[in-house]
C-alpha cells in the first residue's frame, strides 16, 4: 500500500529501495521470535563492541532523520534510512551477526545482546519511517514486541526517537571504519580464492593478514574478533607480505584452506571436532552449547 505499482525504471528503482527497507524489518522480526525486551534486554555496558558500533550508527541515523523532517527534506530522510539498512545493517552487521544468532545458546548473553540491538534498531526504524511509510510502519509495529515505554497499539501514538542511543565516540568509530576497510580487502582475497578453487565458502578459509609497524599492532589488538567479522574459520596476523594486496596501505592477505574438520552445526573448521564423545561431529563451542541447551 505504501508503494504504487511500477511503471518505469524510476518506479522500479524506488520499489527495490522500498523492498530493501522492508526486508531489513523482516530479517529483524524473524530473529526476535523469542525475545521479550522487558526481560531479555542486555545493558549497553555488557554488549560486545560490534553491538555498540551498531547503536552508534543508529544514533547517527536518528539525528539525520530528525534534521530531515525538521527541514522538510523528506528525500534526505529516505536516503539516510535506506543507506543505514543496506550498508550498515544488511552488508555488515547482519552478515557478521548470523553465527551469534544461529549457533549460540538461546539464552546466552551474546545472543541476547544481539537481539537487544536488533530490537532497538527495529523500534527506532519503524518510528522514523512512520511519517513517510505509514502502512508499512504500522504493519511492522503490530508484529514486533514492545517494552513498557511504548504504546503497542500504533506507531502513531509514539514519538519519533531522538539521537539518544549512544553518542558516537570518534576514536571508536575510526577503529571500526578501519576494520571495515580491512574486511573489504579480505573479501576481495576470499573471492579470488573461490575463483581459484582454493575454497568454496568463506568458512572453509584460513586468512593470514600480513602487515608491519602500527598496522600490525592494530590488527593484533583486534585479532580475536576478526574470524567473526570476516566470517572465516581462522585469522592470523603476521609480519611480512602475503599473496594479495588490497587498498589498505601496508596490508596484504593470504587465503588458504582451513585445517581441521567441519563442524556439522556451525560449519566452521576446527581441530576440536571429535573431542567430545557425546557430540563427535561438533566443535568444542557447539558441544558446549548443546550441553547448555540440555
Amino acid at each position: 500500500r505504501d508503494v504504487a505499482p511500477s511503471r518505469g525504471l524510476g518506479d522500479v528503482y524506488k520499489r527495490q529501495n522500498y523492498l530493501k527497507i522492508r526486508n531489513t524489518a523482516r530479517y529483524i522480526l524473524g530473529n526476535l521470535f523469542d525475545f521479550d525486551p522487558k526481560t531479555n534486554a542486555v545493558a549497553y555496558a555488557d554488549m560486545p563492541e560490534l553491538d555498540k558500533w551498531a547503536l552508534m550508527k543508529l544514533n547517527d541515523l536518528a539525528a539525520k532523520v530528525r534534521e530531515g523532517y525538521d527541514s522538510y527534506e523528506f528525500h534526505t530522510v529516505f536516503h539516510a534510512i535506506h543507506n543505514f539498512c543496506v550498508v550498515d545493517m544488511s552488508n555488515f552487521y547482519f552478515d557478521v551477526l548470523k553465527d551469534r544468532l544461529y549457533t549460540s545458546a538461546p539464552e546466552s548473553a551474546t545472543r541476547r545482546a544481539a537481539q537487544t540491538v536488533l530490537y532497538k534498531v527495529l523500534d527506532a526504524l519503524t518510528l522514523l519511517l512512520t511519517p513517510i511509510l505509514a502502512y508499512t510502519a504500522d504493519e511492522i509495529w503490530l508484529a514486533m514486541p514492545h517494552d513498557s515505554s511504548r504504546n503497542g497499539e500504533s506507531p502513531l501514538f509514539n514519538e519519533i526517537p531522538k539521537a539518544e542511543f549512544i553518542k558516537a565516540d570518534e576514536e571508536f568509530i575510526a577503529k571500526w571504519d578501519r576494520i571495515h576497510e580491512v574486511r573489504t580487502d579480505v573479501q576481495k582475497a576470499l573471492e579470488l580464492a573461490r575463483n581459484e578453487k582454493i575454497i568454496g565458502k568463506p568458512l572453509e578459509a584460513s586468512v593470514t593478514l600480513y602487515a608491519d609497524g602500527e598496522l600490525y599492532d592494530f590488527l593484533k589488538s583486534v585479532e580475536n574478533q576478526l574470524p567473526e567479522i570476516f566470517i572465516t574459520s581462522y585469522v592470523a596476523v603476521e609480519n611480512g607480505e602475503g599473496a594479495v594486496k588490497g587498498d589498505v596501505e601496508g596490508l596484504s592477505v593470504t587465503v588458504s584452506k582451513a585445517d581441521g574438520e567441519k563442524c556439522e552445526r556451525c560449519w566452521k573448521y576446527s581441530h576440536t571436532v571429535g573431542e567430545n564423545a557425546d557430540h563427535p561431529a561438533l566443535c568444542s563451542h557447539c558441544a558446549d552449547v548443546m550441553k547448555e541447551i540440555g
